[in-house]
């Protein structure tokens, strides 16, 4: 019997949840708007505040050919096709004020991925090579927000974010039979979301889409390699972010208990 593997499924129903996202982006301005008081009212009148974030995502390589895949000794090699796989992310947030409109972000993150390639040849055969790998990654982004209405504002987001491979003691082991990656890379990072205050916290939808800038390939060639001269990360993700109100309000109601 076959089994059903969640990864797979996720795979296969991406698209509904970017979709699904973005209704959702757009739906809940307007049951905000509804609401009789704004909540949070002075939000920015603390210059930092923290909360947590948790996203889907969807990522692939982005590949460009050598000069060896036009040669007679890679003849038989018909193509390279990135995969598109899903995968999730946790982190925490740090937003500090730098202006009434505009904040700066840092966003340590874990994020879990799988990457694949699979090479087609002429005679019908095909090998796909899986790159399962996690992630700590810090993005550093600016925050530019409307002026609030009501009880949502929308913001853009843009930056930089690093990352490195959480390496396991057997990533070093037999590269000359798989493909073989540098451990870290630096990606630009843009995004648009809302702000949603509630009554004690600020909820976030956000869409925020990654270019990988660095080549991930190393300087060593093998049956993998041979045919690519340059791979790179993309990479676009949902996230749901939520932040604290400012500080007196927990105090206060510490006071009151």
């Amino acid at each position: 019997m076959q089994t059903t593997n969640p990864g797979h499924q996720l795979h296969l129903h991406r698209y509904k949840i970017i979709v699904f996202a973005l209704i959702l982006m757009m739906a809940l301005p307007g049951y905000t708007q509804n609401e009789a008081s704004e909540n949070l009212i002075d939000y920015d009148a603390q210059w930092i505040h923290y909360g947590f974030q948790i996203g889907l995502h969807s990522s692939k390589y982005k590949i460009r050919y050598s000069d060896a895949y036009a040669t007679d000794e890679l003849d038989s090699l018909h193509s390279i096709v990135p995969g598109n796989l899903p995968g999730w992310k946790v982190g925490f947030v740090v937003d500090m004020n730098l202006h009434k409109y505009l904040s700066f972000r840092i966003l340590p993150t874990v994020g879990f991925y799988e990457y694949d390639l699979t090479y087609r040849y002429t005679d019908g055969r095909e090998l796909r090579e899986l790159k399962p790998a996690t992630m700590v990654e810090l993005p550093m982004l600016l925050k530019y927000k409307s002026s609030r209405r009501g009880n949502v504002a929308m913001y853009v987001v843009g930056g930089l974010s690093p990352a490195f491979e959480a390496a396991g003691k057997g990533d070093q082991l037999d590269t000359r039979e798989r493909l073989e990656l540098r451990d870290w890379n630096v990606s630009v990072d843009a995004g648009v979301g809302f702000d949603l205050f509630f009554p004690l916290f600020k909820f976030s939808p956000e869409v925020r889409y990654s270019w990988g800038l660095r080549d991930m390939l190393t300087d060593g060639t093998n049956t993998y390699d041979v045919a690519l001269k340059r791979l790179s990360y993309q990479n676009i993700a949902f996230y749901v972010t939520f932040e604290g109100g400012p500080t007196y309000l927990r105090e206060a109601k510490k006071r009151r208990r």
